[in-house]
């Protein structure tokens, strides 16, 4: 496999870093009532002060390596990072229909989905290790779909973050709770997230005079930041570099605005 030069960044930093910080990762159970769910902690254990925290919320495959790499990146820039588990303990669908099937089951009840996000929130607030005052949530794809819900849903968050996340909202009065940052990163010829749906969003969010940012990167598709995606544009989902890159260096500035470390 090729490996991107900003992965490869990524990777020389985590190991210069480590002379400075040891990171440490548990795998967490919690419960959404009587589902039992898995989710990924990442820390930096030489730090006994207690910090802000970032969420992240899944692609429609389930909690998996992808997200463990994002919350051990989120680590070593002094965050708690909990990459929380939607679908429910060892639900980690690989088959495309089952992955479809799952994803749409909460994209079309998004009460349900709230209270599985609600459940990793509530969860990491209790953590020593964690001011919480000062929560995140940051989402791929279906998950970016997740972050911005969590946002409708006036979570007691004080940011949201959609990379490449679906923008619907099936509840349009619910923008109203929306009183945090809001970032959405974009692509800008992503055939699954279209421009109506773009314009809508953009629309309610100035009409509700919402403080967010938008980015749209340009020459990049679904998927953008997952190098798994491969480097087929054409197939509507597709890893892109220079996206990928540029949207993490706005993460790290945005998380610096509504969670600052000190």
């Amino acid at each position: 496999m090729k490996i991107s030069t900003f992965n490869l960044f990524v990777s020389l930093m985590l190991v210069a870093g480590s002379a400075f910080a040891a990171i440490k990762t548990e795998v967490v159970d919690y419960k959404d009532g009587s589902t039992e769910l898995e989710g990924f902690l990442a820390y930096d254990d030489q730090n006994s002060a207690p910090r802000p925290a970032v969420l992240i919320v899944h692609q429609w495959g389930g909690l998996g390596d992808y997200e463990k790499m994002r919350a051990q990146m989120l680590a070593e820039a002094g965050y708690v990072a909990f990459a929380i588990d939607v679908y429910g303990k060892g639900i980690r669908p690989v088959d495309p229909v089952e992955r479809a099937r799952l994803s749409g089951l909460f994209r079309s009840d998004r009460a349900l989905f709230r209270q599985r996000e609600l459940a990793a929130l509530n969860h990491i607030k209790l953590d020593p290790r964690v001011v919480a005052t000062k929560v995140v949530v940051i989402g791929y794809c279906f998950g970016g779909m997740g972050a911005l819900e969590m946002a409708r849903a006036g979570a007691g968050i004080v940011g949201a973050v959609s990379f490449h996340g679906g923008l619907s909202n099936p509840n349009p009065q619910d923008i109203q709770n929306m009183t945090m940052p809001i970032a959405v990163h974009h692509g800008s010829i992503d055939p699954f997230v279209p421009l109506p749906e773009v314009f809508q969003f953009k629309s309610e969010m100035d009409a509700a005079q919402i403080d967010y940012l938008f980015t749209s990167y340009g020459n990049a598709v679904h998927s953008f930041t997952d190098p798994s995606a491969g480097d087929d544009p054409s197939q509507g989902a597709a890893y892109n570099e220079k996206a990928d890159k540029r949207s993490w260096e706005s993460l790290l500035v945005f998380l610096k605005e509504v969670a600052p470390l000190n």
